[in-house]
Formats: structure tokens, C-alpha cells, sequence
């Protein structure tokens, strides 16, 4: 049985923030659309594969039950509930920034 991913507010400003971003750098929507297809794929393998992202280095992450994927330069943060099935996603976030306090 397949898992259902949802994704905070946060999340969804901040993917919103990064597509925008992509289609001003780069001028071109296509361009932007295409790298949200990519991240959405990485995040729909998590209906299957829930537990597929690595445990975040840092410990504080760990202990609050964070998981990362990596889709592209982001790095995608959620949390797994299997009583309710559910993949939370928290946070979608440059890996070249400091994402400590992101999150």
C-alpha cells in the first residue's frame, strides 16, 4: 500500500520560491518547470519507498526523525508516519546553503 506524501506550507513556499528563482536565473520557464518535474519525481519514489532518503548528518535532525533525499542541488527533509502512511515533507532546500535553521 502506497504512502500519501503531503507537504507543509513551508515546503510549498519554498519550492515555489525555488522555481521562481530558476525561471528568472535561467530566463526560460521551460527550464524551471523541468527541474520541478525532476523534484517531484524524487518525491513521489517516497509513496513507495518511504524510507529511501539517508539520515541527515546533523544530530539534531536525527533526533527530531528527519530523513533527506537529495533531488538535484535540494535536499528535501520530511518525516515518515507509517500508523497514518503519510510522508510529511518539511523542507525543500538549496544543499549549497546552510540548512540548519531552514528547516
Amino acid at each position: 500500500m502506497k504512502y500519501k506524501i503531503v507537504r507543509t506550507d513551508k515546503a510549498d513556499d519554498q519550492l515555489r520560491e525555488m522555481i521562481f528563482y530558476i525561471a528568472e536565473d535561467s530566463g526560460s520557464v521551460d527550464t524551471a518547470w523541468n527541474y520541478l518535474d525532476k523534484i517531484k519525481t524524487v518525491i513521489n519514489h517516497l509513496e513507495n519507498s518511504p524510507m529511501s532518503g539517508s539520515v541527515p548528518r546533523y544530530s539534531i535532525l536525527r533526533k527530531q526523525g528527519y530523513r533527506v533525499l537529495i533531488a538535484e542541488r535540494h535536499l528535501i527533509f520530511y518525516k515518515v508516519d507509517d500508523g497514518k502512511r503519510l510522508v510529511i515533507i518539511y523542507a525543500i532546500v538549496d544543499g549549497r546553503r546552510e540548512y540548519r535553521n531552514l528547516i
